[in-house]
């Protein structure tokens, strides 16, 4: 019997899910002309560009916070730089490649780790001061984060004639066919995130 796979591959696998929904989710926006995709919307944030502008921003605050903490220096005096402006891209091709970045530099970050690393405290700081996470805590709360706002994405795609991609054919081995032409696009294999 094959030994269990470690917590940390788990987070690794995650970061590549993170990266192809994200790739799934954008390349279904980039579709919409541009008025579409930053037109008004009831949402938590009020329009397809302003959400998913978020995902990212949030995303660089915490790699940075992670990849900081985990090379041991200390956490950087500005990290509001990340949210001025609020949104930084206006056009969805512009922010999937920043996007795409970010997804890469998560599953480095992830495929670096070792379950003993996922306990590091993680410096994050805050307007108040610096607040302490693991690793594990703080990986958790990001994955999180994106899933919540990619649904809200995908939601509001429903609004509009594109019609939204499926998200949740990612984890199972018999999907691998529905993916395929994704995992093309990424470079990514089965074999290398499943080992």
């Amino acid at each position: 019997m094959a030994p269990a796979p470690s917590l940390a591959h788990h987070f690794a696998t995650e970061a590549y899910n993170n990266a192809w929904a994200n790739h799934r989710l954008i390349g279904a926006c980039a579709a919409l002309p541009q008025e579409e995709f930053a037109a008004r919307r009831t949402s938590f944030f009020p329009s397809i560009k302003a959400t998913l502008n978020h995902i990212l921003t949030v995303d660089w605050y915490y790699l940075e916070a992670l990849e900081r903490s985990l090379a041991g220096s200390a956490p950087d005096e500005d990290p509001g730089r990340f949210f001025r402006p609020e949104e930084p891209f206006e056009r969805c091709a512009e922010l999937g490649a920043a996007q795409r970045k970010a997804d890469l530099r998560l599953i480095a970050l992830c495929e670096s780790m070792a379950d003993d690393r996922l306990e590091a405290t993680i410096q994050v700081p805050r307007r108040h001061g610096i607040q302490r996470e693991s690793a594990r805590r703080i990986l958790a709360h990001l994955f999180q984060h994106q899933v919540h706002h990619r649904g809200q994405v995908h939601a509001m795609l429903a609004g509009t004639a594109v019609k939204p991609p499926q998200l949740d054919e990612f984890y199972c081995a018999s999907e691998a066919p529905l993916r395929a032409a994704d995992f093309e696009a990424l470079g990514f294999s089965e074999d290398a995130i499943w080992r």
